[in-house]
């Protein structure tokens, strides 16, 4: 479990633009430093990884990301549900924490990477047709689906998981670089407690409960 308050993936970006804002400010013009000063605030708080209250209960099903809830709908999961379930899809911005975190403890046994296109992650349609990484997590009481989904701007999905690897509720296991879409599926045997327009918090909110 990554446990620094800023993802690895950040730090290149932070070292580059900390180099810029000296070499601008010695060489250029103090207020020109700003700029990329500005930058790296921005980038220092995009990748920020902060701690969360997991709840214990494994009934309980948590929001597998940061953001908006877009629908809450009915969908048929022929990947690895392979039955009728429930979809909540959640909308990232730029300003929220764009960690991924496991919804439920259990083992990956799927996971799927799609190569796609990068449209605005608040299309309805960005599901299909846009890049996504999936993965199948299974304990010995249910199954869910969670997909990463670029968007306009995240045209990087990073994965820190394989096939196989054992997560724990609410652990961080992947990150979309700016704005993008969360995707979850759980089976009807859930009751979603969450609606549209709900804020949610990855691995904190809980969006469903298992009923059976």
């Amino acid at each position: 479990m990554v446990k620094a308050p800023i993802v690895k993936e950040g730090y290149i970006f932070i070292v580059i633009l900390a180099i810029i804002t000296i070499i601008v400010y010695v060489t250029v013009n103090p207020y020109w430093s700003i700029i990329p000063a500005v930058l790296m605030g921005f980038i220092t708080f995009f990748f920020r990884n902060p701690k969360r209250r997991i709840p214990n209960d494994d009934r309980l099903i948590l929001s597998p990301a940061d953001g908006k809830v877009m629908s809450v709908c009915e969908v048929y999961d022929d990947q690895f549900l392979n039955q009728v379930g429930l979809k909540v899809t959640i909308f990232l911005s730029v300003f929220d924490v764009h960690l991924n975190r496991s919804p439920i403890a259990g083992e990956i046994k799927f996971q799927q990477y799609t190569c796609g296109r990068f449209r605005p992650a608040y299309k309805k349609t960005v599901g299909c047709e846009n890049e996504r990484h999936s993965i199948g997590i299974e304990n010995d009481k249910m199954k869910v689906l969670v997909t990463q989904i670029a968007g306009i701007l995240a045209r990087r999905i990073v994965s820190w998981v394989t096939l196989g690897s054992i997560l724990q509720k609410g652990e961080r296991y992947g990150m979309i670089k700016f704005a993008s879409c969360t995707e979850i599926i759980v089976p009807k045997t859930v009751e979603i407690v969450v609606k549209k327009g709900d804020k949610v918090k990855g691995g904190e909110t809980v969006i469903g409960r298992l009923l059976q």
